[in-house]
C-alpha cells in the first residue's frame, strides 16, 4: 500500500511555567515586554470581574455565571489580535476577548441577569457586530463559518472568530462549520478552548483523537495546537492564522490548552467529579503566575505597579456593577416586541397575558 496523507500537528509555547522565552523567533510586535503590559493589565481586570460577577450570583443579584477563572492568557489573546470590522462569535465564557473588544462589563452583567439589552454592544466599539453570548453548545461555530463566507462573497479583508469548548468540539455544529471552512477557504478561525472539563466529562472521556487541533484536518484547515496559558503563544497563532485567512490561504483551527479552575458555572458543584489534587496542580500552571514573572524579569512590571492597577480595576469594576444594579428593568412586552415585525396572533395573546399578569401583581 502507499501512503495518501499524512500530517503533523505541531505545539506552540513561548513561555514556561516560570515565564522564561523558550523561543527567540517572536514576532516583531510581540519582542518588547512592554507591549505586553496593556494585555496583562486586562488580564487582571478579567480576573477581578469574574470573581466580582461570581459575588453576585452568591447573594442573588446575578443569575446563574460561568466563570473564566484560569482562561484569562486565552480570551484575552483571541481579543488582542482581532480588529475592527472582525466578527467574534463567543461561547459563554469569553469575557476577556469580549472586555479587549470594547464590551462594557455592566453589559455582560446585563445579560447573565436576564436583561437582553447586555447584548446590544456599543456601535462605536470593535464588537458592534460581534454576536451575543451563545450558551447553546458551539452553534456559534456556524453563525461564524457564515460572517466569513459574506467577508469572502464581498472581497472585505476581515476575518471571523469563534470559540467554544472541548465538548463543543464534538458537536455536529462544530464539525459542519469545519466542513465549510474548508471547502469555500473560508477566512474563519476556530479557536478550541481545552480546559479539560466538558462539564463533569473529562477530556480522557470526550473524544478519541490525539489532540482536538487534529480535528480540523478532515475539512483541510491548517492545525496547531497552542499553550492556553501563554499570552504570547495565543497572540502569535492568532496573528499567523488572522494573515493566513486574509491572504487567502483559508481557516484555522486553534487548539487552546487550559484548565478551567473554577467551577462549570454557578450551578455546578466541581467538587463531585474532580479531584481537588489535579486543581492544585493546575494553579501552578495558571496564565497569571508566567506572565507576571517575565514582565517583571523584563522590568517593565512589580508588585507596585499591580497594586495601584488593582486599585484601579476595583474603583472601576464597583462603577460599571452599580451601572448594572441602577439599570431599570425592561417592560414585560420587551420579550415579545423584538422577534417578529409582524408578530402571530398567538403571540400577542401571549403578550397581553403577560401584561395582565404583571398589571395583576403591581
Amino acid at each position: 500500500m502507499t501512503v495518501s496523507a499524512e500530517y503533523q500537528i505541531h505545539h506552540l509555547q513561548y513561555l514556561d511555567n516560570d515565564g522564561q522565552l523558550l523561543r527567540n523567533d517572536l514576532p516583531e510586535n510581540l519582542r518588547d515586554p512592554a507591549a505586553l503590559v496593556p494585555y496583562f493589565k486586562q488580564m487582571l481586570m478579567t480576573r477581578l470581574f469574574d470573581a466580582k460577577a461570581v459575588a453576585l450570583q452568591r447573594t442573588g443579584k446575578l443569575g446563574t455565571y460561568a466563570s473564566c477563572l484560569g482562561h484569562e492568557a486565552a480570551h484575552v489573546g483571541i481579543g488582542a489580535v482581532m480588529r475592527r470590522g472582525d466578527v467574534f462569535a463567543p461561547s459563554y465564557r469569553e469575557y476577556g476577548a469580549m472586555l479587549v473588544r470594547g464590551v462594557r462589563i455592566r453589559d455582560v452583567l446585563l445579560y447573565w441577569g436576564g436583561d437582553e439589552r447586555g447584548s446590544d454592544y456599543d456601535r462605536n466599539s470593535d464588537a458592534a457586530r460581534d454576536f451575543p453570548i451563545c450558551v447553546p453548545i458551539s452553534t456559534q461555530c456556524l453563525h461564524a463559518a457564515g460572517s466569513a463566507l459574506a467577508f469572502k462573497l464581498r472581497k472585505q479583508q476581515q476575518i471571523a472568530v469563534a470559540v467554544c469548548g472541548d465538548g463543543g468540539s464534538s458537536k455536529t455544529d462544530f464539525y459542519a462549520a469545519v466542513n465549510s471552512a474548508g471547502a469555500y477557504k473560508l477566512p474563519l478561525i476556530l479557536c478550541v478552548v481545552n480546559n479539560g472539563w466538558a462539564i463533569s466529562v473529562p477530556r480522557s472521556a470526550q473524544t478519541g483523537a490525539q489532540t482536538l487541533a487534529q480535528k480540523g484536518l478532515a475539512g483541510g484547515l491548517h492545525c496547531l495546537q497552542v499553550d492556553g496559558n501563554d499570552l504570547l503563544a495565543v497572540m502569535v497563532a492568532m496573528q499567523q492564522a488572522r494573515e493566513r485567512a486574509l491572504a487567502g490561504d483559508g481557516g484555522t483551527v486553534l487548539e487552546l490548552l487550559t484548565y478551567r479552575l473554577s467551577d462549570h458555572t454557578t450551578a455546578d458543584d466541581a467538587r463531585r467529579y474532580r479531584d481537588s489534587a489535579e486543581v492544585t496542580d493546575a494553579w501552578t500552571r495558571e496564565p497569571m503566575l508566567r506572565l507576571r514573572a517575565y514582565l517583571t524579569r523584563a522590568g517593565v512590571w512589580n508588585e507596585q505597579l499591580e497594586n495601584e492597577w488593582n486599585a484601579e480595576c476595583a474603583k472601576r469594576v464597583d462603577e460599571e456593577v452599580n451601572a448594572y444594579l441602577a439599570t431599570p428593568v425592561p417592560p414585560v412586552e420587551a420579550m415579545f416586541d423584538y422577534l417578529y415585525a409582524d408578530p402571530p396572533p398567538e403571540l400577542l395573546a401571549q403578550r397581553a397575558a403577560a401584561i395582565a399578569l404583571e398589571n395583576r401583581h403591581g
